[in-house]
């Protein structure tokens, strides 16, 4: 493994399995204050010294154990999310929930409400509570050649996409174009990096001219990985961290998850690669495709464009958040 993509992992694995301290922009970090967590906290029935901050890599996370159950106190900033969306990201989990799914649910605060609007002097907050996932992280190197697991993520992803079909929301989220950083990938990458941004809106009108049907197309949760759900004894999956939950094509769901396995934890051999790629596909369609379930229309084939979107986002998101990342790693398409 080259030094560059063992740098690349490392940066990736800590974000995803370990919620990095450093990874809110100058410019928001020091406004969240103290008494943003106390107000917020208080809105949840909640003291500060109940919580323990866990960090996270857009929000701010904390935990809290109450009567032998822990949840999982996060506030976002209104510079990454509105408060409709986030009433749309909650409302999303609940249906998911009270339709068979594994899903960390969302808890009320002691008024009833989903999203507490913590007032700032320059950014507001919005205080949101989850119940903590049960089960354990499956990390590096566990994840791989794991054909249980990814027969599981299969059956998963399957379910979520099948209820998506069905879903018909009060509030709804954005779509795959409206993504925070599609938006604002110029802000965040300095002007050497034109050639990435060519590349990008290359992809986007790619992507534009994708067929859009409702079995191909729908609500995804945008962040399918490793970091992202636990495993429990059982073997069964409860998915967390629907921030990323957006209208796409279902194949994005399927190439995220692809990404990370491939081009995160896996080896640079073309020939493990192919294995890899090969055995999780297998799997992944086995689950997929349990009682009845069918496979999203042209997924193979946009496969390779999920995964050089994946590839650019991530790029987008190290950089702004001024952590380097090699452009010679990865899927090579710069």
């Amino acid at each position: 493994m080259t030094s560059g993509k063992r740098l690349f992992r490392e940066r990736i694995v800590q974000s995803r399995l370990n919620y990095p301290r450093r990874t809110h922009g100058p410019q928001i970090k020091p406004l969240f204050l103290d008494e943003h967590t106390i107000e917020g906290a208080a809105r949840f029935g909640l003291s500060l010294k109940e919580l323990s901050f866990i960090g996270g890599f857009q929000n701010f996370i904390y935990s809290y154990t109450c009567e032998g159950c822990k949840y999982i106190p996060r506030f976002t900033p209104s510079t990454l999310r509105t408060q409709k969306g986030l009433e749309a990201e909650l409302e999303w989990i609940r249906y998911l929930a009270e339709n068979g799914m594994s899903v960390s649910e969302p808890i009320p605060s002691d008024q009833g409400i989903d999203v507490e609007c913590v007032s700032g002097k320059i950014v507001d907050f919005y205080a949101t509570s989850f119940k903590h996932a049960p089960g354990r992280k499956i990390g590096y190197p566990e994840c791989l050649n794991n054909p249980m697991l990814y027969e599981q993520c299969g059956c998963m992803t399957g379910h979520l996409h099948d209820l998506a079909k069905r879903y018909e929301p009060l509030a709804r989220r954005h779509s795959w174009e409206r993504n925070d950083y599609l938006l604002h990938a110029r802000e965040y990458l300095p002007p050497e990096h034109a050639p990435i941004l060519r590349v990008l809106d290359e992809l986007k009108e790619r992507l534009a001219s994708q067929p859009v049907t409702p079995d191909n197309f729908g609500l995804i949760h945008g962040d399918i990985n490793a970091g992202n759900f636990m495993v429990d004894e059982t073997g069964e999956i409860t998915l967390f961290d629907f921030d990323e939950c957006q209208y796409s094509w279902y194949a994005e769901d399927i190439a995220i998850q692809l990404y990370y396995l491939l081009y995160v934890f896996g080896e640079d051999s073309k020939s493990e690669r192919k294995m890899q790629y090969e055995l999780f596909i297998e799997h992944f369609a086995l689950g997929y495709t349990e009682n009845g379930r069918r496979l999203p229309e042209g997924w193979k084939e946009q496969l390779s464009l999920f995964l050089k979107l994946r590839e650019i986002i991530v790029f987008v998101v190290y950089t702004g958040a001024g952590i380097y990342v090699s452009r010679t790693i990865g899927l090579a398409i710069f």
